[in-house]
């Protein structure tokens, strides 16, 4: 690859069609579920900032929840739901000896000189979350979902994942007393494979078998849920409703742009599965409609060179006749398993990006047009040396991949000096 964008002319594609009507507050936001559109509650609102703050996101935010909605439904009062949030977010504190709150919104100002952002830079701090990283507000979302669904605490939870993930999973599952098989591969750390022992997790190496062709961890995943488990993941293809809780990163987004801080021109943010990307620009999208938000950035999804399938499907897609029905294409064809992946960025290697559907609607036929960049590889090794230096976020490699898309994005000058960005560090460097 001679390029680190992969879009001619950056982005939008000159080609690009006319973006799609915006959600329109039905239960499914005027879009199909299909493709990884959760949408938002038709009582979603946003909340009064001064009469509902909270430091807990999921109180906060919770009129934008399904868990919420759902909850309202089935005769929960509002206090019922709230109380819940409350008990689970106290458990979470005693396994992981931190609970739910709104990360900080950083300006980087001594980063943004070392690589001369003129516009500012400004960084979503997910280091200090619980497990540290976003993944686990994927899987306390789901939790509240299990709670008011009354889902039996003796039922299995299955996901795939050696990584921030599968460490998530487990605090949560821990927190709310359930049982959680974890599917490793061969080559998973000894100190994520450690802690998730300690969590009481049930973990299982995963070793390909003979003529068997894609991610063995994912097949068994997917068949101990076939036989009874409920999928406890990040991948909104496994469960769509693991975007509700992932959805809070973008409401306290909003919020704070909102409030005293620069609605940035841009957004990057790192795509492995794609769930963080999907949940964060649907958030968004929530907020604008809503009143929440004046105007949202448009979505630059970065990728490193050593591992780019939503980047190249986004190009499949983008230079189809018909982008929708490329898109909407049940059998996938513009996404399949990259070869040989590899990246310091080691939990963004996933092979195939799960939401990429949702995540190149959002890019290429959402009311905000963005698009993909892939990192080389000496990008993303320094920007993780960058913020090392230059910010006081203990990031890893692949908490930092979104700033290796800002220094491609800049050499091939697709985005300015000028411009006002804002990237997310989430996945703590482990010791």
């Amino acid at each position: 690859m001679t390029s680190s964008t992969t879009a001619p002319g950056c982005w939008p594609p000159a080609n690009r069609p006319e973006p799609t009507t915006p959600m329109d507050g039905t239960a499914t936001g005027g879009r199909d579920r299909s493709i990884g559109l959760l949408g938002r509650p038709p009582d979603a609102r946003w909340p009064d900032p001064k009469a509902e703050a909270d430091p807990n996101p999921f109180v906060a935010f919770r009129s934008l929840l399904w868990s919420h909605h759902a909850a309202l439904a089935t005769g929960w009062t509002d206090d019922r739901f709230v109380d819940e949030v409350r008990r689970l977010d106290d458990a979470v504190g005693e396994v992981d000896g931190r609970g739910f709150r709104t990360t900080p919104l950083q300006r980087l100002d001594d980063l943004a000189t070392a690589i001369g952002q003129d516009g500012g830079l400004w960084a979503k701090d997910e280091t200090g979350a619980v497990s540290g990283s976003h993944k686990a507000r994927h899987l306390f979302g789901l939790a509240l979902h299990l709670a008011v669904d009354g889902v039996p605490v003796d039922t299995p939870l299955a996901i795939s994942s050696c990584g921030n993930a599968a460490l998530g999973a487990a605090v949560v599952a821990r927190a709310a007393s359930r049982p959680l098989v974890v599917h490793v591969p061969t080559w998973a750390d000894p100190v994520v494979l450690d802690r998730l022992s300690d969590l009481g997790a049930d973990v299982r190496t995963c070793k390909r078998r003979n003529g068997e062709s894609g991610d063995p961890c994912i097949l068994r995943f997917r068949e101990l849920v076939s036989e009874g488990a409920l999928a406890f993941g990040c991948q909104g293809t496994d469960n769509l409703l693991t975007l509700d809780g992932g959805r809070t990163l973008g409401f306290e987004l909003a919020a704070a742009w909102s409030g005293s801080e620069l609605t940035p021109d841009r957004l990057f943010v790192q795509v492995g599965g794609g769930a963080l990307a999907s949940s964060t620009a649907q958030a968004l999208d929530d907020a604008v409609a809503l009143g929440g938000l004046e105007r949202r950035p448009p979505l630059i999804a970065v990728q490193a060179a050593g591992c780019a399938p939503l980047a190249r499907a986004f190009n499949l897609v983008s230079e189809a006749v018909d982008p929708m029905a490329a898109l909407a294409d049940p059998e996938g064809a513009a996404m399949w398993a990259w070869d040989d992946p590899s990246s310091a960025a080691t939990a963004i290697l996933d092979d195939v990006a799960y939401d990429w559907r949702s995540v190149v609607h959002d890019m290429l036929l959402g009311t905000v047009p963005g698009g993909p960049v892939v990192a080389p590889e000496e990008d993303v090794v320094e920007a993780y040396r960058l913020v090392a230096a230059h910010s006081p976020v203990p990031a890893d490699a692949t908490g930092t991949a979104g700033l290796a898309g800002l220094l491609a994005a800049r050499r091939d000058e697709c985005i300015g000096a000028d411009e006002a960005v804002t990237v997310l560090l989430t996945g703590v460097e482990r010791s």
